[in-house]
This record gives C-alpha cells, sequence and structure tokens, in this order.
C-alpha cells in the first residue's frame, strides 16, 4: 500500500476532498497540518490515516526534522502539496525523504514569478515585459523602463492578492506603501485582454484532463471595484478555434517547466487581435472552490480523478463534458451582519434547473472581507449547455441576488 504524505489536509476548504480521492484509490494518507486533529474537517478526518500535528508552516525547517523523526518509524513513499504556500515545503520534504516528485529546483519556477518568466521566456514563450525589483527606486527605475500601464505584484504571490494596476507615475507613488513590505516585486506590462485558465491533471508529464475558465470580468477588476459579482465559467467546449492558442501556450508551458504528475493552475490573457499571452502558473489546481465549477462541466469527481493520477497515473473513467458552468460570487452591500437575502427565491424559481450549487452566508452572519476571499459573502454555481445561455443565468445572478449587511 502506498503512503501518502498530504500537507494541510483540513485547509483550504476543499482539501479533504483530495484526501478522500487518495483514500478511495488505495493510498494511506498522512496528513502534516497546523490544525489539532479534532479541528479538522469530518472528511479529512474520517479518510486520514495519520495526523502529524507542527506548530507552525511558517517553520519550514522544524517541519522537516518533525517529519524526518516520524518517518523513521513510517515509509513514506510520496509528498503531495495542493496550495500555494506549502509548494517550497513539499519539495524540501521530497529531497529529505528521497520520494519522487518535484525538487526544490524544480519548484521555484512555480513559486518565482519572474524566474518563472525567464524560463519560458528562453523557450520563446510569450509573456509580459517584466523585471524584479527589491527596493521602492527598483520599482520605479522598472517602471520606467517597461512604461504605462503596469502591474505590480510580489514574486511568490497567488492569484491576484495584493496585484495593483499602475497607469501613470502618480498611481505608483499610490501604490508603493502598499508593496514596500514586501521582499520582491515583480513589475511587469499591463495585457489589455481578456483573461482565461488553463487548468490540468497531468501522469507521467501526460495531460488527462484540461479545462479552460473564463474570468468575468478579469480579476484585476474584480478586486478593485467591492459592487462586483464575479465569475468563472469553466467552458463545456475548450477546443473551439478562439481558444487554441491558449490551450497550446498552456501545453508548451508545461513542457517548458517540465511539470510531470498533479494540477495546474495557469492564467493568460487573449488580446482582441488573437495574441495570447501568459499570465502565471501554479503547480495545483484552481484556487476559490473552482474545481467545484469543473466538476459541474463533466459530472465527474476532479479530486478523485487527481488522486487517480497521482497514485495510479491514470484515470479509471472517462471525463467527458455536457456543461458549461459558472460560480458567482457574490458581496453584501453594508457592514457588519447580513440582514436580507433579496431575489434568490424569484431566481430558483425561474432557473432552478439550471443551479447546481448556492453556498450564501445566512442572515445574522458577519459578512467576510471582501478583499481577503474571492468567495466573498457566500457563491451559487450555475451551469446549462449552451454558454449563451450559461452566460445569461450567470448574469441574472450576478445582477439581481442581491445581499445586504448592517
Amino acid at each position: 500500500m502506498r503512503t501518502v504524505l498530504l500537507i494541510s489536509p483540513g485547509y483550504p476548504a476543499e482539501m479533504p476532498f483530495f484526501v478522500r480521492g487518495l483514500a478511495a484509490n488505495g493510498a494511506r494518507v498522512v496528513g502534516v497540518g497546523d490544525q489539532p486533529a479534532t479541528s479538522l474537517p469530518a472528511m479529512a478526518q474520517e479518510n486520514l490515516d495519520a495526523y502529524w500535528q507542527v506548530p507552525s508552516f511558517g517553520d519550514e525547517h522544524g517541519i522537516v526534522e518533525a517529519v524526518r523523526r516520524h518517518a523513521a518509524h513510517v515509509r513514506i513513499d510520496q509528498v503531495e502539496s495542493l496550495w500555494e504556500p506549502t509548494m517550497m515545503l513539499a519539495a524540501r520534504l521530497r529531497e529529505m525523504l528521497d520520494v519522487p516528485g518535484m525538487t526544490v529546483e524544480q519548484t521555484i519556477p512555480f513559486r518565482d514569478k519572474e524566474e518563472m518568466k525567464r524560463v519560458l521566456d528562453a523557450a520563446g514563450i510569450r509573456t509580459p515585459r517584466h523585471h524584479r525589483a527589491a527596493t521602492v527606486n527598483g520599482v520605479r527605475q522598472a517602471a520606467e523602463d517597461i512604461g504605462f500601464p503596469l502591474v505590480v505584484k510580489p514574486i511568490a504571490g497567488a492569484g491576484s492578492a495584493h496585484t495593483y494596476r499602475v497607469d501613470s507615475a502618480a498611481d505608483l507613488e499610490a501604490v508603493l506603501p502598499e508593496v514596500v513590505n514586501v521582499a520582491d516585486v515583480s513589475v511587469e506590462e499591463f495585457v489589455d485582454g481578456e483573461e482565461f485558465t488553463f487548468d490540468t491533471i497531468c501522469a507521467d508529464g501526460q495531460v488527462l484532463y484540461e479545462n479552460i475558465s473564463w474570468y468575468r470580468p478579469r480579476p484585476l477588476i474584480a478586486r478593485s471595484l467591492e459592487w462586483i459579482s464575479p465569475i468563472t465559467l469553466a467552458l463545456r467546449d475548450p477546443s473551439v478555434e478562439h481558444l487554441a492558442g491558449g490551450r497550446a501556450m498552456g501545453r508548451a508551458v508545461l513542457g517548458a517547466l517540465g511539470f510531470r504528475d498533479g494540477f495546474t493552475h495557469m492564467e493568460w490573457y487573449r488580446r482582441q487581435d488573437g495574441e495570447v499571452v501568459f499570465g502565471e502558473i501554479g503547480a495545483r489546481p484552481p484556487g476559490a472552490r473552482t474545481v467545484d465549477v469543473m466538476n459541474f462541466t463533466c459530472d465527474s469527481d476532479l479530486y478523485t480523478r487527481w488522486a487517480e493520477a497521482v497514485v495510479l497515473g491514470g484515470f479509471t473513467e472517462e471525463v467527458t463534458r455536457s456543461f458549461n458552468s459558472a460560480a458567482v460570487c457574490k458581496r453584501a452591500q453594508g457592514q457588519g451582519r447580513i440582514t436580507a437575502i433579496e431575489g434568490l427565491g424569484r431566481l430558483l424559481g425561474e432557473l432552478g434547473e439550471w443551479v447546481a450549487a448556492v453556498d450564501l452566508l445566512s442572515v445574522g452572519s458577519p459578512r467576510r472581507d471582501w478583499r481577503q476571499t474571492l468567495l466573498s459573502d457566500g457563491w451559487v454555481i450555475v451551469r446549462h449547455p449552451e454558454l449563451s445561455a450559461c452566460i445569461g443565468i450567470a448574469d441574472r445572478f450576478a445582477g439581481e441576488l442581491q445581499i445586504y449587511a448592517g
């Protein structure tokens, strides 16, 4: 029986589904996390064979030494991480345990946005013009070299968190206090275009499953305007002609980075003239419950398909798409606690057959900080075989469903 060490089996919220997938495929699952075992979600507790609690993920050296001591009594066959902040820890554990998988050297381009782009530049893949900066003056110089508009983001960030569009020297000066405490930042060309994902599950370097999601609007806008209900739409047919360049680039990126096993999540842009430009990639699944959105496109369990890929080396069943699926994330108006939800009953009455899931904060719950979580105060997942119909349904939930706080 293969023993898999899974880092952080209880957080983020979708991690227990990956634990279940591993157990369902015959793996013995050992979890490493900073939560007490009794605080783990029930699904994680039920499918873990052992759990090693560590004081903090901030102490990678301490975790490596703790796992070394535990592993003297338990053979570990592989190490898996599906959460961005623990990718490098997983690589260090693999090297210490001498088990297969991504090494520290192989992981760095997935965590360091400048190294990532350097590798892809060398492979001839179109990336935004970019510079690394470690000082305020370095950021100013990079901005002068690249020109406005541009984007400033953390070198090792995830998604669009702490990412800023800068249109002028005055904008740059306003942003600098926000990034001054970040050790390294990437300053890059702002690419004006639609933003998509290219998500894969791979085994032995082969793509077993791929997905393209369309962000409506692009995350940089959604993170700037509180009133927006961000939509992530997983497309039923990622092979359509206008997305072909993005698909081809996605596969080229995987080849250039030497990715072999597990989930990847890439973001890319399509300009109005059809040019495709790389954004960034992580050796992990998309966050914000997007795997659930992808599941609803194909009525499959991609948490389990991922486990099959990394444990068995392939899928046990074919994955076919029947729907376009969209997650609509809602943000309450006002501050404090949720006081009312309006429009849900009417929308469900009219469109209920196309609603796959509803998960909204209940009345009386404290409102979440929309700047810290894409899921905000809840979400609705809708799906439909026809793309235009799915867009229309998602837009109605975005515009007509309202949550109030006070």
